[in-house]
């Protein structure tokens, strides 16, 4: 069993900076095809930020893109989103999630706010 916890969720202005984690535990490390963050505004559907599969490829919104960047930790070990130049738009609780063949795994979340 995958178990995923997010942290470095804060309230911070409008073009700043802000470090997401997420650390695994449990679950074979070996059929993790994929890990990435997800986010959810207030009123709207979730939706993929980025993600980026075992071998390095990462994959990103196009409303991110140039701003924030993935990476993945040591024998996926963890998942990191790092965001830059913040905007009020990204204003979310941001999910992060493993992709197994036998499902997806998420964490609980963590809040971001943006001030304008």
């Amino acid at each position: 069993q995958v178990r995923l916890v997010e942290s470095g969720g804060d309230l911070v202005q409008a073009g700043g900076s802000l470090r997401l984690s997420c650390v695994r535990s449990g679950g074979n490390l070996f059929v993790i095809q994929a890990m990435g963050w997800h986010r959810q505004a207030p009123g709207k559907q979730r939706e993929l930020v980025a993600d980026i599969t075992s071998d390095g490829t990462a994959n990103y919104a196009d409303a991110v893109k140039g701003r924030f960047t993935i990476s993945m930790g040591n024998f996926k070990s963890a998942v990191y989103l790092q965001m830059n130049s913040l905007e009020p738009e990204d204003t979310a609780i941001y999910y992060c999630n493993a992709r197994t063949p036998g499902g997806v795994y998420w964490g609980q979340g963590t809040q971001v706010t943006v001030s304008s």
